[in-house]
């Protein structure tokens, strides 16, 4: 293995993680910022209004998004398991 295989394999897998994890994120991200801004317009100052929505929001998009983010994890395992033969030269 060299460096450069390294970097190229490491840069794969971060690749996979943001394009796995990433909408997750983004949008627990924009209900929070959302949830927020109405709590500092409001004054309601109420813990579990902020973790609730974006609880519900992520599960959601979770939901809608499973089979694209399996697909996403699928070729890249596969991926790595064709190339075994690769790593060990």
């Amino acid at each position: 293995m060299t460096v450069e295989f390294v970097r190229e394999l490491s840069g794969e897998v971060f690749k996979t993680i943001l394009l796995a994890a990433g909408p997750l994120l983004i949008v627990g991200l924009l209900v929070g910022l959302i949830v927020s801004f109405l709590q500092s317009i409001t004054q309601i100052q109420e813990f579990t209004l902020t973790f609730v929505p974006k609880i519900l929001a992520v599960f959601f998009c979770a939901f809608l998004l499973l089979p694209w983010i399996a697909k996403v994890l699928i070729t890249f395992t596969t991926n790595i398991i064709q190339q075994i033969p690769v790593y060990i030269r």
